[in-house]
């Protein structure tokens, strides 16, 4: 199966309710695949990776029963709805961001049955600490230390067309996320290699001439021979270059190197990502208050994903149900406004 075949039908590839023997073959043909498939010839491939992927596996599998509750996502519903009140400013921005959304109107289109879809709504998440006014008991306080957070940059590019087929899609994005940042380290140590490689001609050119009396045209006019301290240092850079190129290992070596990096990653997913649910009191300016506190609040809940690898990112989410009828229609090119700039 080529590279490309691994990303038609992802809801197929993931099951969160159990893991057969089809679904951990494949999920260690896919990392092959995707990283360096030349890492099929090594002795054992297969069999010495299945543990680990199955490890990665049982990660997302919990990751992906823990995500939060799907919630209805309308802008008929915002000033009912303290979530949405906390995560949009007004009604108007829920049909703005899901227009923005290529993949739900594709999806709405390719299916023009279903009469509402699945998506992961992801946010900026913002948490500063502000001078404000807060109730204690008949007292209103001035100058407290309070939390406001705000959400920002919504986006809803993940879609599916029930619950159970987009948190599938979820598992498989996470693999792939971590089988990227294998990628990303293996292609960091191949960079090295490179660089040690081409050290290493310079370093012996330049010594094959000190040792014939000195570099280039020197020796042609007659310059004296190159200090025995000059040969030592070059006989001292080119050793310890080529300690570092045995380190990294050459040819089989340097697969096993790639594959004990996919290992590394497979076996370790936590290092690279982490799902937090929050659950906060905010009033209906998404300041953070205590149940104690007589203000006018509700609890809203949502979950923060971190990724910590090559690329750090740190966001809001939360599962949403969307109406087709909450989609708005696609803008369309005025060609009467366009012609005056011709």
């Amino acid at each position: 199966m080529g590279i490309l075949d691994w990303f038609k039908n992802r809801p197929a590839q993931f099951d969160p309710d159990g893991v057969s023997e089809k679904m951990l073959r494949a999920a260690v043909d896919k990392a092959i695949t995707l990283t360096n498939p030349r890492l099929a010839v090594l002795p054992s491939c297969h069999r010495r990776l299945t543990p680990t992927v199955e490890t990665t596996i049982e990660f997302i599998r919990t990751l992906v029963k823990d995500l939060p509750d799907v919630h209805p996502l309308s802008s008929s519903t915002w000033s009912a709805d303290p979530a949405l009140r906390a995560f949009f400013v007004a009604p108007t921005d829920i049909p703005m961001m899901l227009g923005r959304s290529d993949n739900l109107r594709t999806l709405f289109d390719k299916f023009p049955m279903i009469d509402e879809a699945y998506l992961i709504l992801g946010m900026a998440f913002n948490e500063q600490r502000i001078f404000g006014m807060a109730l204690q008991g008949d007292m209103v306080q001035r100058d407290v230390v309070q939390t406001s957070v705000s959400f920002s940059d919504h986006r809803a590019h993940l879609c599916g067309r029930t619950e159970s087929r987009l948190r599938r899609v979820v598992g498989v994005q996470v693999f792939e996320y971590l089988l990227a940042q294998a990628l990303d380290e293996i292609g960091e140590n191949r960079v090295e290699r490179q660089e040690l490689e081409g050290n290493r001609s310079l370093i012996r050119a330049r010594l094959r001439l000190l040792q014939q009396q000195g570099p280039g045209l020197s020796s042609m006019f007659g310059s004296p021979p190159a200090a025995r301290s000059e040969q030592a240092r070059l006989e001292a850079e080119l050793l310890e270059n080529e300690r570092q190129l045995q380190a990294i290992g050459g040819g089989e070596t340097a697969l096993e190197a790639e594959f004990e990096c996919l290992q590394a990653v497979l076996e370790n997913p936590g290092r690279y990502l982490s799902v937090e649910k929050r659950r906060l009191r905010l009033t209906t300016m998404n300041v953070v208050t205590e149940k104690t506190s007589g203000e006018v609040a509700a609890e809203v809940d949502f979950a923060i994903v971190e990724l910590t690898g090559t690329q750090k990112v740190r966001r809001a989410f939360v599962l949403g149900r969307v109406a087709r009828s909450e989609l708005p229609s696609p803008a369309k090119i005025n060609f009467d406004d366009a012609a005056r700039y011709l």
